[in-house]
């Protein structure tokens, strides 16, 4: 699983950019060459009668192409290089006169190129400078980037925008794909393809599946979704305006069903043919991406033993450039020069997972789950107060307890005050931990319900109550991260494009909870993903799902809550159906995913809270996956 890729012989005597084990920037970053290509496709999804054409954005050494010594690629291919732009900074391609790239976005080429590496912007189908629609995640964009990769291989054509033939004979064919967000998750789509000279991915915050970034079990998260977020970042005008219709229809907001459209877009589901390393970076708190969409493709990477690297860390939507920037671009450089540049630096030796406990503070273990960890069940009692109880002892004589649709709860009322009584929200409080705990895993709940309607959401929430500074501003694709006013820089600038960046500093705040994980469910898909399944009003049904996984230290201390609610307005898009839900408590658990022996003991009284207003959240709006 470790073993050096393959490098050129003697390949340190003949890099002048290599020194020891590690690449050293000694090119004019100022003197590279840049070139703007477009790649022939077979593709035409805009009907035009003309063959896709696939725009990118070269920059690569000048010395290394006149020494005659090729180098490697990293690319990012992207559907916001014009219209959103990348980074904290929001950068954006710019052009000289003659419609050549002069300034790339973020740090990648300023940094990479004078240390022997090219690097590649790609445009997706149907977005900047690119033909053809975009088609979000589908065949037509994956086909893009994947044949930008067959043209570095030279199993394709390209040309520059005066119609002559560019070659890339410039290069070892081996690419590496980075981007945060969209940007990695054509970075996994491609991997799933299994195409030759892929060798490494960096995926930051990325989809592993469309259908868990747009749904959660059977529920929308925002309607007309698929076709507006195309057309926000693809071509505008008429040219496209059917396919992102078409978007919209194969999405079935109103089923909320899995069907054909997403499975085209599921990349999991061919994490199998995957050949290249993985390096996959996470917000453990991200509420764009959620955190299913990394562990489902981790889980997929270890069960067919490919070379992986994950750090998690407690921000939302965050790329890691933002969160531990110094280390983070010294182990990006030698995972490249390890797998792109065939060095034998030692990466591969250091521990499998890098995980922030709390706020800068990081530790690592041997993998996710951690090492361990296994399911420990807690049962939900009755109470006379607001609060019921939770804990791994009995919970007690049969009872029920109800709760009635209010899709004006907000979750910061659902969660603040556990202990007093509140329409549209059960709770269930721990007694204070003994110990420190780990939760390394997916939570899973299962709940013996009956409903007074054939169908509603059913949401859940683990909720830590307890003093402890914790990150801010997570909601939808806030990164938890502020931006200073001091820059520093990675690379090499030109007048044209800066190496230099805002610095940026976590955004903390002291709080007395936070919600550790989350977890919806459309009740009639209980069943089956693929079709709805109407319950029989008054009727019993045993429902189970995941909550988001997690990885936590609980803290002696403090209180482990858990808040059952229906419609869940400011995190996801359902049709409330104002049921009421009775819980059968006996027949309903919580199981987490903790490491080592540990027991939750189930409070005696009820835990005393201190009183404090809800945390405030912004209001929800359909979150972009930049």
């Amino acid at each position: 699983m470790t073993a050096v890729p393959a490098g050129p012989a003697s390949a340190a005597q003949r890099r002048p950019y290599v020194s020891g084990n590690t690449t050293t920037p000694v090119y004019s970053y100022a003197n590279a060459i840049r070139e703007s290509i477009w790649v022939d496709t077979s593709l035409d999804n805009d009907g035009d009668g003309s063959p896709d054409r696939v725009a990118i954005d070269i920059v690569r050494p000048s010395e290394a192409a006149q020494a005659g010594l090729k180098v490697p690629v990293i690319m990012e291919a992207s559907p916001y290089y014009s219209c959103c732009g990348r980074g904290n900074e929001t950068q954006v391609k710019d052009y000289d006169s003659n419609g050549v790239i002069d300034s790339m976005p973020l740090y990648y080429d300023n940094y990479f190129v004078p240390r022997g590496y090219a690097f590649v912007g790609v445009d997706l189908a149907g977005t900047n400078r690119s033909t053809g629609c975009e088609d979000l995640g589908g065949p037509e964009e994956v086909a893009s980037a994947k044949a930008v990769i067959d043209w570095l291989n030279g199993r394709t054509t390209a040309h520059y925008a005066n119609g002559t033939a560019a070659v890339a004979d410039w290069t070892t064919g081996k690419v590496g794909m980075i981007g945060k967000s969209w940007d990695g998750t054509i970075a996994n789509a491609v991997a799933a393809t299994g195409v030759a000279g892929l060798t490494t991915i960096v995926p930051i915050s990325a989809i592993s599946s469309w259908y868990d970034y747009m749904r959660v079990n059977g529920v929308p998260r925002s309607t007309g979704w698929p076709g507006g977020l195309a057309s926000e970042v693809g071509r505008t005008g008429s040219v496209c305006s059917s396919e992102y219709t078409s978007l919209t229809t194969g999405g079935d907001d109103h089923t909320g069903n899995y069907n054909a459209f997403w499975t085209q877009r599921n990349y999991f589901a061919n994490v199998g043919n995957v050949k290249a390393s993985v390096f996959a970076v996470h917000g453990l708190n991200d509420e764009n991406v959620f955190p299913q969409n990394f562990a489902q493709w981790w889980s997929g990477l270890a069960a067919h033993d490919v070379p992986r690297k994950l750090w998690l860390s407690q921000e939302g939507h965050a790329d890691p450039f933002d969160i531990r920037r110094s280390t983070w671009v010294t182990t990006l450089q030698s995972w490249f020069d390890y797998w792109l540049q065939g060095l034998d630096n030692g990466v591969m030796s250091q521990p499998t997972v890098d995980v922030e406990r709390t706020p800068n503070q990081w530790q690592t273990q041997s993998d996710y789950p951690a090492a361990g960890s296994a399911p420990v069940t807690l049962t939900m009692g009755a109470s006379s107060t607001g609060a019921g109880t939770l804990g791994t002892s009995p919970g007690g004589t049969a009872t029920t307890r109800s709760i009635t649709d209010s899709t004006s709860l907000t979750e910061a009322n659902a969660v603040s005050s556990p202990t007093t009584t509140r329409t549209g929200r059960l709770a269930f409080l721990s007694a204070p931990l003994a110990a420190n705990t780990q939760l390394s895993g997916t939570p899973t709940i299962t709940l013996r319900v009956k409903a007074t309607k054939p169908d509603t959401e059913l949401s859940a929430r683990l909720v830590d109550y307890g003093t402890a500074t914790r990150d801010r501003d997570l909601a939808d694709d806030e990164s938890g991260v502020k931006t200073l006013r001091t820059r520093s820089c990675y690379g090499d600038s030109t007048t044209a494009d800066s190496a230099c960046y805002l610095d940026t500093a976590e955004d903390t705040a002291s709080s007395s909870y936070g919600v550790l994980t989350r977890g919806w469910q459309d009740a009639a898909h209980y069943q089956s993903l693929s079709q709805q399944t109407p319950l029989t009003p008054g009727q019993w049904y045993t429902i189970t799902w995941h909550l988001q996984p997690q990885d936590q230290i609980l803290v002696a201390g403090h209180t482990l809550g858990l808040i059952l609610s229906l419609s869940d307005t400011e995190k996801t898009s359902p049709s409330s159906t104002g049921a009421t839900v009775t819980v059968d408590l006996t027949g309903s658990s919580l199981s987490l995913p903790l490491v080592g022996t540990t027991v939750l003991q189930r409070p005696t009284t009820t835990p005393h809270l201190t009183a404090v207003a809800p945390r405030t959240y912004p209001t929800r709006t359909r979150p972009l996956p930049s």
